[in-house]
């Protein structure tokens, strides 16, 4: 299982669970295009598409850092060309930028409404559709959407109706772009947590320190993708993986090294189907929603 020679589109990944699949990437050897926001430090968010490029590469990997908003179709285009230009041609594409913002109906002004739409759900359709030609042309060709299985209840609606929407239709590019492609060998694939994650999100809108001691690391999520993207996109398209579960079929059973220390009892993630948790004996809380 390798991703030497690779290259990987990726919006976002200047920090948290987009630069933990970059550089797992990265230590196979692959090329790497940073497509992200942050070319200058911000002072309440950790690393610029600058400090991720130097640390894709002192891992082992190519890296292309790319001032990129990709609510903007023209910077979208020019970044997928620069990136086909530096490394000829691009195999996978991980949609990893998200908006988030956890406010009732009442409290969501629409231009936070728009963000999270055009990030999110708008984002990830126009940066597959623009990696699309480029991917049908490689040999195992993946999109990963950093999304959420649709499990359409009431209850992850009931209290952030905004963010569910947007979230679950970066899911919905997932369901239709599969069967759209199929034929084509184009994998389409979402990636969703089973535990809150230690990310900046996390830290600065869902505990902070509190959760982040309940919460595991973003390098479960890089190896559920690293595991994913090695598969045959002929033979696995169109699932709704969970990180733990993926590790499982690929045989770990020792989920320790994720975990902050000393914790015993973990915050389960949003959107995650009461399905899921009977498929695993980690312990978790279902503490958010």
């Amino acid at each position: 299982m390798s991703l030497k020679g690779k290259t990987i589109f990726m919006s976002g990944g200047s920090r948290g669970i987009g630069l933990a699949i970059a550089l797992r990437a990265a230590r196979d050897g692959a090329n790497i295009a940073i497509a992200a926001k942050t070319a200058e430090p911000h002072p309440k968010l950790p690393g610029t598409i600058h400090t991720a490029a130097a640390e894709i590469e002192a891992a082992g990997g190519q890296a292309l850092p790319i001032l990129c908003d990709i609510r903007n179709d023209e910077q979208v285009a020019d970044a997928v060309a620069a990136t086909v230009t530096a490394f000829g041609g691009i195999d996978i594409c991980v949609n990893n930028a998200s908006a988030i913002q956890l406010t009732g109906t009442l409290q969501t002004d629409m231009k936070r409404f728009d963000l999270m739409q055009q990030i999110n759900a708008r984002g990830t359709f126009l940066v597959s559709k623009t990696c699309l030609p480029h991917l049908l042309k490689a040999s195992n060709p993946h999109i990963l959407n950093l999304s959420p299985p649709l499990d359409m209840q009431a209850k992850w609606f009931r209290n952030h109706v905004a963010y569910t929407m947007a979230k679950f239709g970066m899911s919905m590019c997932t369901l239709g772009m599969s069967a759209e492609f199929a034929t084509d060998g184009v994998a389409v694939n979402s990636l969703w947590p089973l535990t809150a994650i230690d990310t900046a999100a996390v830290r600065n809108l869902l505990g902070g320190e509190k959760m982040a001691a309940i919460s595991r690391s973003p390098e479960i999520m890089a190896d559920a993708a690293h595991a994913i993207l090695n598969r045959s996109s002929r033979e696995c398209t169109g699932r709704f993986f969970i990180d733990e579960l993926v590790l499982r079929e690929e045989g770990v059973t020792d989920f320790s090294k994720y975990a902050a220390p000393g914790a015993t009892t973990l915050a389960a993630d949003f959107f995650v189907p009461d399905a899921v948790f009977e498929k695993t004996d980690t312990k978790v809380a279902r503490t958010i929603g």
